[in-house]
């Protein structure tokens, strides 16, 4: 093993190093080195809706009882099931109704899904533990671990037990945000940027960041120097050797602005340049990207001519989702890309009187590709009928882990079984058959087969006795008392 040795000369050249590499931050030291990979293989993108998405207006009951369940709780809020702003039916492959709809602003998703290339997951989320808390619900979401332990999350869990990969991937794991997420602490293999154009040393005078065109004969920028600097065994150089090995992969790439034909903002730019970075042969395995501002509380809006905060938010989920879909396919990756679309939890049933929605439970999962079996719902849907949903606070309930999509695409598309170290303390994993791909033996904790695990609830016997027949102060110690409830924050 080489020892570590810090001389005169490494210590000055690292303090000089440190204040330009300090004007990036961290996220530039989560990368390996600037080399070419081959890209046939699969990519999943995780996108997450920070804020807890109203998933029920999303995905709307549009007959029977559910239909009436659903008017008596949300008169103000419902979504009408026709008219200009009626749900967009969602039917089968034959044409048969499936007693849903799509949100009206969401004509993008309802063409994936009647190109049979999206499938919705029910009543999906944390199925071990209930709670009304943003940060803890994201956050166990982000680690893979319900309770939040150890601190590493399942994309970095499943980046480094990722089969195939060499070392050698240029961007191995990409997270399009202007800090790393959670999902990806535990590793030194993914890549954060806000946006390729930004990407880059921008310490000191701009004149001298790096050598231009105009630039004065015989200077050599900051940049550049740097560069030649990252030869030393201290651990700083080593960091800076990966941070330039990470600046040159993105500068060698040629990014492009947002095409014509895409929606624009933020949120679109964010999938444009995973979409690229698919296309550029870097490796890319896995990607990860936010779209916040779901706490719908008050002021939620429903469909209709004028602002509705929440039309809005969908139409822009929506559209940019569309494009980067149908980039996909135009490029010829759509085959190898699976897309999840996931938010901490649902909102509650009945909207309240602020005409909003309050944090609930279980929510819809959205899985989009080219090797998604798709135009149907997965997992059980509970329905909306008061009596099932009071054991549940007004909530839908739980009924399918999020983890349980997470292994069989993991296991399907990207050929890795090692569930017990991508989801530590989940079992019971059985594929829903929501993606296309091979079966393996699955190693460690997660290779019991079949779901035993049953939604979070109260225990019986608190279950029969109804806050009316014990007080309401009875009922109230009952409900802070039990440990499963995280109390909102």
């Amino acid at each position: 093993m080489p020892s570590i040795t810090l001389s005169r000369r490494h210590f000055l050249k690292a303090c000089a190093a440190t204040a330009a590499v300090g004007a990036v931050g961290p996220t530039l030291l989560f990368s390996g080195d600037a080399q070419a990979a081959a890209n046939a293989h699969d990519t999943v993108v995780f996108l997450f809706l920070r804020g807890g998405m109203d998933g029920l207006n999303l995905v709307v009951p549009v007959d029977g009882s559910d239909r009436t369940f659903y008017e008596q709780a949300r008169p103000a809020l419902q979504i009408a099931t026709s008219g200009t702003y009626g749900a967009l039916p969602l039917t089968l492959a034959g044409g048969a109704g499936t007693g849903f709809g799509m949100h009206p602003s969401a004509t993008g998703l309802r063409d994936i899904w009647n190109t049979g290339q999206l499938a919705i997951v029910h009543a999906c989320g944390l199925l071990t533990s209930v709670t009304r808390s943003h940060f803890d619900a994201q956050l166990s979401i982000d680690l893979g671990t319900p309770g939040q332990g150890g601190g590493v999350g399942w994309l970095a869990r499943a980046m480094n037990t990722q089969p195939g990969t060499s070392g050698a991937e240029a961007m191995p794991a990409l997270a399009v945000n202007n800090r790393q997420p959670a999902n990806l602490n535990g590793t030194t293999r993914a890549l954060t940027m806000g946006r390729p154009s930004d990407f880059a040393l921008d310490s000191g005078a701009w004149q001298w960041q790096k050598t231009r065109s105009d630039s004065p004969a015989g200077l050599r920028g900051v940049n550049e120097t740097l560069a030649s600097m990252w030869n030393g065994n201290t651990g700083l150089e080593i960091g800076g050797l990966r941070a330039d090995g990470s600046l040159r992969v993105i500068a060698q790439q040629t990014y492009a602005p947002l095409p014509a034909n895409w929606p624009t903002g933020n949120f679109a730019e964010q999938l444009w340049t995973i979409a690229q970075s698919i296309r550029f042969n870097l490796g890319l395995r896995y990607a990860t990207l936010d779209l916040g501002g779901w706490d719908t509380h008050d002021g939620q809006g429903s469909a209709g001519s004028g602002y509705h905060y929440y039309q809005n938010k969908i139409a822009e989920l929506s559209a940019a989702l569309a494009a980067f879909h149908n980039e996909l396919a135009a490029s010829g990756h759509l085959s190898r890309v699976t897309t999840v679309v996931q938010s901490e939890f649902g909102r509650r049933v009945r909207e309240n009187a602020n005409r909003g929605t309050d944090h609930g439970y279980g929510n819809p999962v959205m899985v989009m590709g080219g090797a998604v079996n798709g135009r149907r719902f997965y997992g059980q849907w509970p329905g909306l009928n008061p009596e099932t949903l009071s054991a549940y606070y007004g909530d839908v309930p739980v009924t399918t882990d999020h983890r349980r999509v997470l292994s069989e695409i993991l296991v399907r598309r990207m050929g890795n079984n090692q569930l017990g170290t991508v989801f530590p303390g989940y079992s019971g994993y059985a594929p829903l058959g929501i993606v296309q791909g091979t079966d393996l033996a699955l190693q460690g904790a997660g290779a019991g087969m079949g779901m035993a695990s049953q939604p979070a609830m109260l225990a019986p016997d608190t279950q029969a006795e109804s806050p009316r027949s014990s007080g309401r102060r009875g009922y109230l110690a009952r409900l802070l008392s039990d440990p499963r409830i995280v109390r909102h924050r």
